[in-house]
């Protein structure tokens, strides 16, 4: 048996704290020490989440499915309807719009401006920029026509009607024509200041933005009424209304042209590309054969006159007798063709050459031409005219009663006698009949019953009928300027044919006119008719010098000294072309100057004068007078130097 004892159960005790370092392992490497044992937090409560993956598949599905349809519609604008939408997009971004020519200028003989063009703007529209979708207000086009209203002193609802046609497709309209560039300046600030404002403030619109300008002309008449009758006037298209400016309208007005642009709202595009543009070309010139001064000095004298003499009317023309060209034509009330507005009615057109009237004693020089061509008498030929003669069924007399008169032919033309006239065309043919044949044929020669050959618009041709038409009366009255009608422009016509030998130039207005390129036109050389024999013409000069220069004559208030004056009086009943009937008188005097060598005829009416004298030698002789000294100092005319010819006017029995 072992002398050893048997092991021992060591029964556990409490337990001892640890001592600093015990349990570590001594050097590198050393576990350490544990914690002491505590009690364990409670574990966080996990919440598991569905897999992801069937919420992206949905996604990506749905992202899908507005992508391709994105792709469609890009495939349909780009592919299948490209040309629909590129057609609109052109049509809402170019504007279109006229070119206007500008009109090209009327002057005087001397190059003297009678008609010009200033710079000025159409106002216009695209009513398409006012619709409520474009400005997104619904009443953009009166706030519109309420800023522009008293700026282009246009009615504001009519502003508002084109602003907001009933086409709706309408793109351009025109607001107002031919205003001054300081009105688009005005509507052109506006709008910038709009803009602006526009551009930091959403609350505002742009509502000028569709209101564009078109650079076009004026017409501006520098001499205000001066030769009024004679150029016309320009309406509010810009067409010739009357005068001149219609009747050139073609080669004044040029040719417009055209612009297509790229815009913005409302503003142009520089860079944009497809702009296209066709210039305007240019209107010609046109250089009339009036003189401004002359003409100034015609004017003056009848307007005097016709409101001294409280008359309905009064024209004086003048006229160059070897050329045929008008140097004035003057009518009196006239009108001032850069504001209608103000104008007479009754004033507009030119009553020189649209009036038609009885002559009265100055056609009683065609009556003389006649004779004195068929040589049926001379002018010392005796002529015994009673106070009263009976032809038909009239009794007819002289202007005054007298006791029997015993003129020579000359004394039948100085002292304007009708029962001499009557005499003395009674020697035309063996028959009255033959005798009115004869002297129709010299009218109708002499340019009556026929257009003068300038063209005029709204000319008359006056009233000459058939010899075989002639009342019983007519065949007695017409040798002495009643039963026939002429305008004024035909009655000079006839004093510058003798004045220039006998040959008849056809009266001109227009002597040429300058293109575009510079280059003068001179107009078409004037016909001219051989109408009387040359000896005849200077017989007729010599015995209407007795009419101014004789005592007995009528004319003498006619009288210019150191001149020959060759002239004749009228005095004619007037036909009212209200009524048509005879009332009041035509009061006339016509002639030419230096009467030996004629250079200048001045012929003057005045219709119904009803203050003071109504007799031509009376009222209209001074007339002739101021403005025949006035156009031979102008001219530059000298005295011939030579005395009168003092032909015969009464003879002793």
């Amino acid at each position: 048996m072992s002398d050893r004892e048997p092991p021992r159960r060591r029964v556990p005790g409490p337990a001892r704290p640890a001592r600093p370092g015990a349990g570590r392992r001594p050097g590198p490497g050393a576990r350490p020490a544990r914690r002491p044992a505590g009690p364990r937090p409670a574990a966080p409560k996990v919440i598991r989440l569905g897999s992801p993956r069937p919420r992206l598949r949905l996604v990506g599905v749905g992202l899908t499915l507005v992508m391709l349809a994105f792709v469609v519609r890009l495939f349909q604008v780009q592919a299948v309807d490209a040309s629909t939408y590129a057609g609109k997009a052109e049509q809402n971004r170019y504007v279109g719009q006229v070119l206007a020519a500008e009109r090209g200028e009327i002057t005087d003989r001397n190059g003297v401006a009678l008609a010009t063009s200033e710079d000025a703007y159409d106002i216009t529209a695209d009513p398409t920029m006012f619709a409520p979708k474009e400005l997104e207000i619904a009443d953009g086009p009166e706030q519109a026509a309420a800023l522009l209203a008293p700026i282009l002193g246009a009615d504001q609802d009519e502003l508002v009607e084109k602003l907001r046609p009933e086409n709706e497709a309408l793109r351009y309209v025109k607001l107002a024509g031919r205003q001054t560039p300081q009105v688009w300046k005005q509507i052109k600030d506006l709008k910038t200041a709009l803009a602006k404002k526009a551009e930091t403030d959403e609350s505002t619109a742009n509502v000028l933005a569709g209101v564009f300008s078109v650079p076009t002309s004026k017409r501006v008449y520098p001499n205000n009424e001066l030769a009024a009758g004679i150029l016309g006037w320009v309406n509010a298209e810009g067409k010739g209304g009357g005068g001149v400016e219609l009747q050139l309208d073609k080669r004044l007005a040029g040719e417009d042209g055209k612009i297509r642009y790229a815009q913005s709202g409302g503003r142009l595009v520089p860079t944009a590309g497809g702009s296209t543009e066709t210039p305007a070309v240019p209107g010609s010139d046109i250089e009339l054969t009036i003189d401004r001064d002359i003409q100034w000095a015609a004017q003056n004298a009848i307007s005097d006159q016709v409101r001294k003499s409280a008359a309905d009317r009064g024209y004086v023309i003048v006229q160059d007798t070897r050329t045929g060209e008008v140097l004035a034509m003057a009518n009196a009330p006239g009108f001032d063709p850069n504001d209608l507005s103000e104008a007479d009615p009754h004033a507009l057109g030119n009553a020189a050459v649209q009036d038609a009237f009885e002559p009265g004693s100055t056609a009683k020089v065609l009556s003389m031409a006649a004779v004195l061509e068929e040589n049926a008498a001379t002018p010392g030929t005796h002529v015994v005219v009673p106070n009263r003669l009976h032809r038909g069924d009239r009794l007819f007399k002289d202007d005054v009663d007298h006791p029997t008169w015993y003129l020579t032919l000359n004394g039948v033309l100085a002292k304007s006698s009708n029962i001499g006239t009557i005499l003395a065309t009674g020697q035309l043919g063996k028959t009255q009949s033959q005798a009115n044949k004869v002297l129709y044929d010299y009218l109708r020669k002499f340019g009556l019953g026929s257009h003068s050959g300038l063209g005029f618009p709204g000319e008359t041709k006056g009233i000459l009928a058939p010899p075989d038409e002639w009342s019983t009366s007519q065949q007695y009255t017409i040798p002495f300027g009643q039963g026939v009608s002429v305008n004024a422009m035909q009655a000079a016509s006839v004093y510058s044919t003798i004045a220039n030998g006998g040959v008849r130039v056809e009266p001109t207005l227009v002597r040429g006119a300058q293109g575009p390129d510079g280059r003068f036109t001179p107009a078409p050389k004037p016909e001219e008719t051989r109408v009387v024999s040359e000896k005849t013409a200077k017989t007729l000069a010599r015995m209407l010098e007795s009419v101014v220069d004789d005592e007995e004559g009528t004319g003498t208030k006619a009288r210019i000294p150191g001149y020959r004056v060759a002239g004749k009086t009228g005095t004619a009943n007037r036909v009212d072309p209200a009524t048509g009937k005879y009332h009041g008188y035509t009061s006339s005097f016509a002639g030419f100057a230096p009467a030996d060598k004629p250079r200048i005829t001045v012929y003057c009416v005045i219709q119904n004068a009803t203050e003071g004298s109504y007799f031509g030698g009376q009222i209209c002789g001074p007339v002739y007078k101021q403005v025949m000294e006035f156009a031979l100092k102008t001219l530059q005319v000298p005295p011939t130097g030579a005395a009168p010819a003092a032909l015969p006017v009464t003879f002793k029995p």
